[in-house]
């Protein structure tokens, strides 16, 4: 199977430095300084030793690969969901359609499960990449899958995630080889909106009962709030780790498993931030089956009802 390649593009769309300047992440003003902020590993130069990405993956719960996925298929899949956009009348056409400029009157969208969107040709041309699979199968040292389901954002003005693992949508079926592909569908600036990790949160010592109360909790079951916190301080001054972000450009990738703590910075441009997760696994590893098949049952129970607050989970959780 092939590696991935190095890129031969420039690798972001701008040179990062820790400058001090304050972001918003969830609901908490954060400063670039690498102290509450600090900026993504990169990886590519262990793209042809999988066994050094494996062990990089352990240390730092997530691989951030500059350049490695081919940008037609990425500005194809961006050109997918920009066009379903324009189609709701949410694009800005005083704008060139591909920069994704929002109409006045457009709000954030989340197309995960829309099929017109995510099963499109354009859309699929990124989302079940050869590339991907050739990866992952390196990776795994075995064939891999991707599930069924395709989550889909574009982000708003002032969007954000707040900090949360990923285990808590998707833990009935493998969780230690179960991994999530953050894909940009196009360039992110800092002032778009991009992602931030945790790093830490899926290993240090200090977030082992974080990950055997929260980490085992399920949204359908259990009816909870998805969050940990809305507060990324208050997570790390109480358990340690330190938030990592950076600026993306299309064709990079950011992959990391179910127990590595994420959110995502504000958006604060006139642009959506338009990404995907795609996740992958071995094909040997159990399914959830809420993720699987043409129409996926997906998160059943979540959202239905009132959910139990995050306070109360946590006071519960002693965490």
């Amino acid at each position: 199977m092939p590696a991935l390649s190095a890129p031969t593009k420039a690798a972001a769309p701008e040179r990062l430095e820790l400058d001090g300047r304050t972001l918003r992440l969830a609901k908490r003003d954060v400063k670039l300084d690498g102290r509450e902020l600090g900026l993504l590993r990169e990886s590519n130069d262990l793209l042809d030793d999988v066994s050094a990405l494996r062990a990089r993956m352990e240390e730092d719960g997530y691989l951030l690969l500059r350049g490695v996925l081919p940008e037609s298929e990425v500005l194809g899949a961006r050109r997918a969901v920009l066009e379903h956009l324009d189609a709701q009348n949410q694009v800005e056409r005083s704008h060139a359609l591909m920069d994704g400029f929002r109409a006045p009157s457009a709000k954030g969208a989340y197309l995960g499960g829309r099929r017109e969107v995510t099963h499109s040709p354009g859309f699929l041309a990124l989302a079940e990449s050869q590339t991907l699979f050739d990866f992952y199968g390196r990776f795994f040292a075995e064939p891999a899958m991707t599930i069924n389901y395709k989550w889909l954002r574009a982000v708003g003005a002032g969007d954000s995630t707040s900090p949360h693992y990923d285990v808590v949508y998707m833990g009935r079926g493998t969780t230690v080889r179960l991994f999530t592909s953050w894909i940009p569908l196009g360039d992110v600036g800092l002032e778009d909106g991009p992602l931030a990790v945790l790093k830490g949160s899926h290993n240090l010592p200090s977030y082992q009962r974080v990950r055997e109360t929260y980490g085992r909790a399920d949204v359908d079951r259990d009816n909870i709030e998805s969050f940990f916190s809305h507060d990324p301080l208050e997570i790390t001054a109480r358990y340690g780790g330190q938030w990592q972000t950076t600026a993306f450009r299309a064709g990079d990738l950011l992959l990391f498993g179910m127990f590595t703590m994420h959110g995502a910075i504000s958006n604060m441009s006139e642009r959506f931030r338009l990404s995907t997760d795609l996740r992958f696994q071995p094909v040997s590893e159990p399914l959830d089956e809420r993720w699987i098949g043409d129409t996926p049952l997906a998160n059943y129970g979540w959202r239905k009802t009132p959910a139990v607050p995050l306070e109360v989970s946590r006071k519960e959780w002693n965490v």
